[in-house]
């Protein structure tokens, strides 16, 4: 079976991103973004699909 969802430091490596800015921007950058838990204990799950979407219309031109 694929996988069908990366935490934030895959999710960072894919896009060959800092996790930091995963953490902080993913939201703001329109990258849909499913959390669990709150506070400092949040973690990051995001769809494959979704992330293959968001990097097809970030191309120039």
């Amino acid at each position: 079976m694929a996988q069908q969802s990366m935490n934030a430091k895959q999710t960072a490596e894919y896009l060959d991103m800092s996790v930091t800015r995963v953490y902080r921007d993913a939201p703001r950058l329109g990258l849909a973004v499913y959390k669990f838990g709150a506070g400092r204990n949040v973690k990051l799950q995001f769809k494959v699909s979704d992330v293959d979407a968001w990097a097809r219309q970030q191309r120039l031109g």
